[in-house]
This record gives structure tokens, sequence and C-alpha cells, in this order.
């Protein structure tokens, strides 16, 4: 199975990260004009949503509402709602001050979801979540198709995403 177009275009931006200080990623700032939410001039604000956006904005895919996507909560009311996660989905989970929100890549040897994001640990990269924390599941356009919602295994440490602010 391929990936969907937008999970190759964000796979290109593994260890994207923050750059501390004053100056700022310009490529966290393009994600945020991507999504209308050009009000954000920083990479210190929790940019998930933007990634998101941004990426799907890459591959053709039009984000929410004007800067709508810039709150990982909102992406609940993107698309199409799935029951269950599939490679390639948008998943939104809820945080400790907020939610954050990436794309289901798989799942790992435990049971947890892979999920490639942005703003993981500052970064874009791929790490485990608790299914448990899934607020919901949804597909950028028409239903999936089936066979995206056999996750592959992949390796990980087992240990659980809790930075994402």
């Amino acid at each position: 199975m391929t990936d969907p177009r937008w999970i190759a275009q964000a796979r290109g931006y593994l260890g994207l990260r923050e750059i501390a200080g004053g100056k700022h990623n310009p490529k966290i700032l393009e994600w945020w004009s991507a999504i209308g939410a050009s009000w954000f001039k920083d990479d210190e604000t929790p940019w998930c949503g933007a990634f998101v956006g941004g990426v799907l904005s890459e591959t053709g895919i039009g984000p929410p509402a004007r800067g709508a996507g810039a709150s990982a909560r909102s992406w609940l009311n993107f698309g199409v709602k799935l029951d269950r996660p599939a490679v390639g989905a948008i998943v939104v989970f809820e945080r400790a001050g907020g939610g954050h929100v990436g794309f289901v890549v798989g799942k790992d040897q435990h049971g947890n979801l892979m999920v490639l994001g942005g703003n993981q640990g500052d970064a874009v990269n791929i790490k485990p979540f608790a299914p448990s924390r899934a607020l919901g599941y949804r597909w950028p356009s028409t239903y999936p198709l089936e066979e995206r919602f056999n996750l592959p295994v992949l390796t990980s440490d087992g240990r659980l995403s809790r930075n994402e602010a």
C-alpha cells in the first residue's frame, strides 16, 4: 500500500525543528500563512495544526476555514469522519491546555498509534500515542479504501508522546 500523497509530503519534513531563540523556522511561518493564520509570526506557538494544514495545502487539499486549522480540535470538523484509525487519517488528541493533531501512519508493537506530526517535541517526527487520547479521526476527502484501516506495525520504544505544546 502506498502512502496517500499528503503523507508522502509530510514524510519529507521529518526532522524539521523549531529554531531556539529569536529566529523562527521559515517553513513553519509558511504553514501559518497556508492555513490563513499569518498573525502567528513565530515557531513557539503550538504549530501542529499549521503542519497538518500546510502539508494538505501543499498537496492541493484546502485546510479548514481561514485560520481555523490553528486549533488542533478544529480538525474534528474537517473532511469525513472515520470510526477508527486509517493510514493517512488526521487524528485529533486531547491534551492538557488544548489538543494535538497529526497523521496516523501505523501502530507500534504495543498497540499505540504511530503519528507523524509537527510540534512533537518541537519537531516533525513519528511518535507513539495512546489510542485512549484520540478524540476523533478524519479523512480529507471521500471515505478511504478499506485497506487503509490495516495499520502497519512500526517499531517504537513504547515511550508515549508527552510534549506537544
